[in-house]
C-alpha cells in the first residue's frame, strides 16, 4: 500500500491542490492529441516520470542501498509492518464504502488484533489467525461505484496516478493517524517510512528497466492494469499484464518513483 508523504491535513489538501495548479499549467503547453487517448498530458508525464526517476536514482535508491546493507532484515520487516498497520485504518473505511462487510469485519480484527498483541503493528499475529491483508483505496471505491479512470497522471514524487486515483493521496493522509502527530515526530517518521518502502522495492528496479525498452509506457499500462485487477478484486474484464500482475512483487514496480 503506497505511504502518504505529507504531514498534516491542511497541508496534504494544499500541497495536493498545489501540485493539481503546477500540472494544469504545465499541460496546457505539453499535452500531446495524437497519443494515447488515455493519457492526454503524455508531454508534462513524461517530464514529471523523468524528474521523480532522477530523484529516486540519484537520491533515494543510494540511501535505501545504505539503509539495506546498515538495517537487519527483521527490523526492516518489523518497520513495514508498523507503517502498513498505521495506514490501515484507510483500507478498513473503503472496505465500509464498498459494502464489503466480511472483508470490513476482518480487517477490522486484524487491525485491533496487530495494534494490540502485535504490539503496535510490529508484527503481524493476525496473518497466523487467517486474518490476511487486503489493499483498499479511495479510487479503487470510486471504481466500484462506477467512476472511470479519467486521465492518467504523473504525480510529482508520488509516481502514476489518474483524476480517479488522485484524491486518494489526500483521503489516506487524512485516515491516517500519525498525519494528527507534532511535525516533529511525523517529519522523521515519514522519512523513515519512505527509505524503508523504497528498500523493499530495489529489486523491483531491476525488472522495471529489464523488462521495457520504453519504461515510461510500461509503468504507465502496468499502473492501469493494476488498478483494474484491484478494482475488480482480482478478476478484471480483458486482457493485459493481468496475470502478471498477480504477484504482490510485480505489481511493487508500480510504487517506484
Amino acid at each position: 500500500m503506497r505511504q502518504n508523504f505529507l504531514t498534516a491535513p491542511k497541508n496534504s489538501i494544499a500541497r495536493l491542490a498545489t501540485l493539481i495548479v503546477v500540472f494544469g499549467l504545465v499541460t496546457g503547453c505539453a499535452s500531446t492529441p495524437n497519443g494515447d487517448p488515455g493519457d492526454p498530458y503524455e508531454g508534462a508525464n513524461r517530464k514529471i516520470y523523468n524528474f521523480n526517476d532522477s530523484i529516486d536514482r540519484n537520491v533515494m535508491q543510494p540511501i535505501a542501498r545504505g539503509y539495506v546493507s546498515l538495517t537487519p532484515k527483521p527490523i526492516r520487516n518489523s518497520l513495514t509492518n508498523f507503517f502498513d498497520n498505521v495506514g490501515y485504518v484507510n483500507v478498513i473505511v473503503n472496505d465500509l464504502l464498498q459494502g464489503k462487510m466480511t472483508q470490513f469485519l476482518s480487517d477490522t480484527g486484524r487491525f485491533v488484533v496487530n495494534s494490540t498483541i502485535g504490539i503496535g503493528g510490529l508484527f503481524d499475529p493476525a496473518k497466523a489467525m487467517g486474518l490476511r491483508a487486503h489493499d483498499e483505496d479511495l479510487g479503487q471505491t470510486f471504481g466500484v461505484w462506477g467512476a472511470g479512470e479519467g486521465a492518467y497522471l504523473n504525480i510529482p514524487l508520488a509516481g502514476p496516478s489518474s483524476f480517479r486515483d488522485a484524491p486518494g493521496f489526500v483521503a489516506r493522509t487524512l485516515l491516517n493517524p500519525m498525519t494528527y502527530l507534532n511535525p516533529v515526530v511525523t517529519i522523521p517518521v515519514n522519512v523513515v517510512n519512505a527509505v524503508n518502502v523504497r528498500a523493499n522495492l530495489l529489486e523491483a528496479t531491476n525488472i522495471r528497466d529489464q523488462a521495457a525498452l520504453d519504461p515510461y509506457t510500461f509503468v504507465r499500462e502496468a499502473y492501469r492494469q493494476q488498478r483494474e485487477f484491484k478494482i475488480h478484486d482480482g478478476n478484471p474484464p480483458g486482457d493485459g499484464f493481468d496475470d502478471y500482475l498477480e504477484g504482490e512483487g510485480d505489481s511493487a514496480i508500480l510504487k517506484i518513483y
